[in-house]
């Protein structure tokens, strides 16, 4: 399986470690040993994920062996293991389906073992998408080759055909008699030791019967009745709490610390280790107290504000990509009868997380193992080997099913503090973040600017412009037919932490191309829909717009006094959504309303088609948000609305 590329939007791969601490004379001898000295070389960074740096681990070939991917029991029930991690999208039961449809066994027998970095393949991590298009066929892979070597075995210990025989039910049966044999029957632990062949046939989808049908969420009951356990939850004999003290500004530098009165207080260590400073107690509220109890000093930094963000952005470009470019800008502006320009911005939005980041962490000599909610566990296992010079096989992380992600939760902050301060009170240690430190020094969705110029003649697009400037590159190409364009993206220098966010910048890119097609639309006096079918001939995109505007009444009727219609469609990653709107404005300082959405959204073959209504709905929520009120404020390095009293998200 081929590893996908790394989106360049993806900002917090790219960024230095959060912490890399220095070895005291003790621990520096245990890893190097005495008498000599061991120079450690990075390793060639064209074979590194990320590029540039070590954050995740570096890229490695899948196993081709059955038994990395499945493990079949003498009950016949399946084990399944992969990297990939469950943040609330479901894939726990998608991919459980997957593997059921293949080898013929009934859903409820199927178990993943997911994102455990000693016992699951190498996973690059869960973003991009790519679980369905990527991890699901390596497991039918797995499944189907599976299936086809218990048959060949049940076949030679009957001596039949193998082309006789079919597989159903976890077993194999032979047509026209009650003869069967069960997986484990086959002695299913040696069979796997076979290779998955890159040609195994998979089943079409038009023959699936476990896949392509609604099945219920993997552990349903247990997410329902609080039975469930995510990382916030996770407890382990004479585990401490503890509390890591924040600067009061991005890029502040711990000048002078005094932990006397906190450590005078019962059970509390303190430690400082260069700018990182924290405590451990025997409970949360004493760790919170001990932390109130610090006496410190910082050297702050002069950073931006709000105010000039977008100023800031366009003028401290750091360098150009294009994205592409074709035919004659100026002759296509020459041709046009009319012309456009505009200006669009998004704003920095906090990815809000149901759960905030939380790691438990557990020192065992020289070898450390942590418990931590993150899309990433191989990346977190590299962090947590750097900053503490481990070879990265001394780090276990593990990854419960987690509270929410969406691109939020790649790299490791609160594991690399745990483990900071558990190896500090030298006993296992907590660290939830508050609500107040998720929305701070997490990193956000990018801001962006984006600036457009177009042209159209009789209807038909010309010319377009299109500059994104640091929100990134996803779906910045336009699905529109336009002989002559330019499309660039310029990365910027941002002021606040930033980084992968549901959808990337595809987000801010759709927004701003569609709202710009509106506004040509309305200024040559023609249907937004009619406009954009006249300029489209991508044939999957024009059926979601058709679909959707057909079921939303589009052109049926006129919105009612104080409300509009609205229609938008874009691509990325192989998904086509169209979505119409009805909008309610009211009296002026009122809010906008969203009365209705109807989306269409065609991505080829469903596995769990509740499932993907799930998502719709969710990305449709998510989208209201950023368009009518979410936005981070800040001022010279501080988030002025870190807490959901000031922040509003849409409700469920």
């Amino acid at each position: 399986m081929n590893n996908p590329p790394l989106e360049p939007e993806r900002y917090e791969l790219y960024a230095a470690p959060p912490y890399k601490f220095e070895l005291d004379r003790r621990d520096f001898f245990r890893t190097l040993g005495a008498g000599f000295v061991v120079v450690l070389l990075a390793r060639d960074v064209d074979a590194q994920e990320s590029g540039g740096r070590r954050r995740g681990g570096v890229r490695q070939e899948m196993p081709r062996e059955i038994i990395a991917w499945l493990h079949i029991g003498e009950n016949g029930y399946i084990t399944v293991f992969t990297g990939k991690v469950e943040v609330g999208q479901n894939i726990r039961t998608s991919l459980a389906q997957a593997v059921a449809g293949e080898l013929r066994v009934p859903l409820d027998r199927v178990n993943l073992v997911m994102g455990d970095t000693a016992l699951t393949p190498f996973d690059m991590g869960t973003f991009g998408s790519r679980t369905t298009p990527t991890m699901a066929p390596e497991l039918r892979k797995a499944a189907a080759t599976a299936r086809q070597a218990m048959i060949a075995k049940a076949a030679a210990q009957w001596g039949v055909e193998a082309s006789t025989l079919k597989a159903a039910d976890g077993k194999v049966e032979k047509p026209g008699s009650r003869e069967s044999l069960s997986y484990g029957q086959l002695g299913a632990a040696q069979t796997l030791l076979k290779e998955i062949a890159s040609d195994t046939p998979l089943t079409p989808a038009s023959e699936w019967t476990v896949a392509g049908h609604s099945a219920h969420k993997a552990g349903e009951a247990d997410f329902a009745t609080g039975r469930h356990r995510y990382p916030s939850d996770i407890a382990r004999p004479g585990m401490l709490y503890g509390r890591v003290l924040r600067p009061p500004s991005f890029g502040a530098t711990l000048a002078s610390f005094d932990s006397h009165a906190a450590e005078a207080m019962a059970g509390v260590t303190a430690v400082r280790d260069g700018d990182f400073a924290g405590v451990v107690a025997h409970n949360s509220r004493a760790a919170s107290l001990a932390l109130a109890a610090l006496k410190a000093q910082w050297n702050p930094v002069s950073q931006p504000s709000g105010a000039d963000l977008f100023k800031d952005l366009k003028s401290n470009t750091t360098e150009s990509r294009s994205g592409h470019s074709t035919g004659a800008l100026d002759g296509g502006f020459a041709a046009a009868d009319h012309k456009l320009e505009g200006t669009y911005t998004v704003a920095y939005i906090a990815h809000a997380p149901l759960e905030p980041r939380a790691a438990v962490a557990e020192w065992n000599g020289n070898r450390l193992t942590v418990w931590t909610g993150t899309q990433r566990p191989f990346g977190v296992r590299t962090e947590l080997a750097e900053a503490f010079h481990l070879p990265e096989d001394s780090v276990h992380v593990l990854m419960p099913d987690t509270g929410a992600a969406y691109g939020g939760k790649h790299t490791g902050e609160a594991a690399v503090e745990a483990a900071r301060l558990a190896k500090a009170a030298g006993k296992p240690v907590k660290l939830v973040w508050t609500r107040e430190e998720e929305f701070t020094w997490a990193y956000f969705r990018p801001a962006g600017l984006i600036e457009i110029s177009s042209g159209v003649a009789n209807g038909s697009l010309t010319a377009w412009k299109f500059d994104n400037y640091n929100s990134g590159p996803a779906a910045i190409q336009t699905p529109y037919d336009v002989a002559n364009q330019k499309i660039e993206f310029h990365p910027s220098k941002s002021p606040l932490r930033q980084g992968s966010y549901r959808g990337l910048a595809s987000t801010a890119n759709v927004f701003a191309r569609e709202t710009h097609m509106d506004e040509l639309a309305h200024s040559i006096g023609m249907d937004p829909l009619a406009f954009r079918l006249k300029n489209l001939s991508e044939p999957r995109l024009r059926t979601a717009l058709e679909t959707a505007a057909e079921r939303f009444g589009w052109g049926k009727q006129k919105p009612g006094a104080g409300r509009g219609f609205g229609v938008a469609a874009g691509t990325d990653k192989g998904g086509y959504v169209a979505t119409c709107a009805e909008v309610e404005v009211g009296a002026a300082g009122a809010p906008v309303r969203v009365v209705r959405v109807v989306q269409a959204f065609e991505c080829g073959a469903i596995v769990n088609p509740d499932q993907l209504k799930n998502q719709v709905q969710g990305a449709i929520m998510m989208g209201i948000g950023g368009a009518l009120y979410e936005a981070i404020k800040f001022d010279n390095g501080r988030i002025l609305n870190a807490k959901f009293s000031l922040y509003q998200v849409p409700r469920f």
